[in-house]
């Protein structure tokens, strides 16, 4: 074993070591080797051993200079990436930009955008923010930020430029339709709250609640919401449609605290895992229901995945709501964040989560109690097509070994009542609802 090859053996070891392998885990370790579970297991010396020559090898021989640091960090993403697809590895900026989504506030200019043609467009400021109060609009194109060219920068990168401590000044260049020539932009950074939820009346006595991410103030947010409606009907509603469409899911306890709102006993939803910390149930608690009682009609897609899917079943499994659309993503798994001791994280797969009625809908999602798929109101060239669980690389199997069956896939086009033949759907189910509950109690 050359010089080399021995140091970055030890540093592996020590690598491995830092990670938390500590006397008592591999005392531990013998234990269940010797049992034949194969637990931690001791330190795989040899294997070490060729990950060390691999690296030497790439250090000495790659056709350019790669950073030890590069080569690392891929080594970690790689051994993530072959467990399943949600498990990864986020340094110590994406850990950063992880706790800003989760929050859901940040230091920013309240400007949402995406990447189109290589172009950073704006899709729409945010009101009340320094990028609404300064004129940008919809459609305009940001060329610059602090006199750096947008152009070869990728969505994450542009976005990191322009978020940054608050009171801090940025320079924003713009291209705009019909504008002669660009606009430049001077602004102050602000904290930047992102709601959540939004909240309106679809009709008299029945309201409309849409939750884009489960974050940590989502709960709070959705009973300000609720709230709010109730102002504005002046009255109790009579029914709600609860919108989970395209919601990736996010914080476990927002979701319970959401499903809590509607529900006043019985099972949330339990995890089980392979420590026994990993094995958890969730119980709803007394008077929780915000509605009382009131119809709810949950609308779910491909895109409600996770947290989203953990609300829509159980409020499925305790007959609270009805869920309309179509088959959700299906991810019925746990991720722990792990901070690591660089300033990075370790997101985990560390268990899986059971509806109520103890079902897994790993690979399978909640199948809506009325299928209605998205009606296509505008034409589109291609049309979006959502993926599930299953159609990942690497996805872990449904624990009972069940499959789902095949889903038409559509192209979603969310709007008012006047274009979203779904939303229409659960208003008339809603309205239908009513009617019979009146006619029942005229009798």
């Amino acid at each position: 074993m050359n010089r080399i090859t021995r140091y970055i053996l030890i540093l592996l070891i020590g690598i491995f070591v830092g990670a938390g392998i500590t006397f008592e885990h591999a005392v531990h370790a013998e234990r269940t080797a010797a049992s034949g579970d194969p637990g931690l297991g001791p330190l795989p010396f040899n294997q070490l051993k060729t990950f060390a020559e691999v690296f030497n090898t790439i250090k000495a021989d790659y056709v350019k200079p790669v950073s030890n640091k590069r080569l690392i960090t891929y080594a970690i993403r790689g051994m993530l990436s072959h467990l399943d697809p949600h498990s990864d590895y986020m340094d110590r900026s994406q850990y950063r930009d992880l706790q800003v989504d989760t929050e859901g506030r940040f230091g920013g200019l309240g400007i949402e955008v995406s990447m189109e043609h290589n172009m950073l467009v704006v899709v729409s400021p945010i009101d009340g923010t320094p990028a609404a109060r300064s004129g940008i609009k919809p459609g305009d194109i940001i060329a610059q930020i602090n006199k750096e060219p947008v152009q070869g920068l990728t969505l994450e990168q542009a976005v990191h430029m322009m978020r940054g401590r608050p009171g801090s000044h940025i320079r924003l260049v713009v291209l705009r339709k019909g504008a002669p020539k660009p606009l430049t932009f001077n602004l102050t950074r602000s904290i930047i709250h992102v709601p959540s939820v939004k909240a309106r009346l679809l009709a008299r006595n029945f309201g409309y609640l849409r939750i884009s991410q489960f974050q940590a103030n989502t709960p709070r947010n959705l009973r300000a919401g609720l709230k709010k409606l109730v102002a504005e009907n002046k009255g109790p509603l009579k029914g709600l449609v609860l919108d989970l469409r395209n919601n990736p899911g996010g914080v476990l306890n927002a979701a319970v605290a959401v499903s809590n709102d509607f529900l006043n006993k019985g099972v949330i939803v339990s995890t089980r895992g392979r420590t026994p910390g990993s094995d958890r149930v969730f119980r709803a608690h007394p008077d929780g229901d915000l509605l009382h009682g009131a119809p709810v009609v949950v609308l779910v897609n491909a895109g409600s995945a996770s947290a989203s899917e953990i609300v829509a079943g159980a409020l499925q499994d305790d007959k609270r709501a009805i869920i309309v659309g179509t088959r959700t993503f299906g991810k019925g798994s746990v991720q722990t964040i792990m901070p690591m001791s660089n300033g990075g994280a370790l997101r985990l797969t560390t268990a899986d989560y059971f509806t109520p009625n103890g079902k897994s809908i790993q690979d399978l999602g909640i199948t809506p109690n009325i299928v209605v798929h998205q009606g296509r109101f505008v034409r589109t060239g291609t049309g979006e097509i959502r993926l599930h669980e299953d159609d990942l690389e690497g996805h872990l199997a449904n624990p009972d070994g069940l499959k789902a069956a095949p889903a038409k896939k559509g192209a979603p086009h969310f709007g008012s009542l006047n274009n979203d033949y779904q939303l229409q759907q659960a208003l008339n189910l809603l309205k239908g609802i009513a009617i019979a509950d009146a006619a029942r109690a005229g009798h």
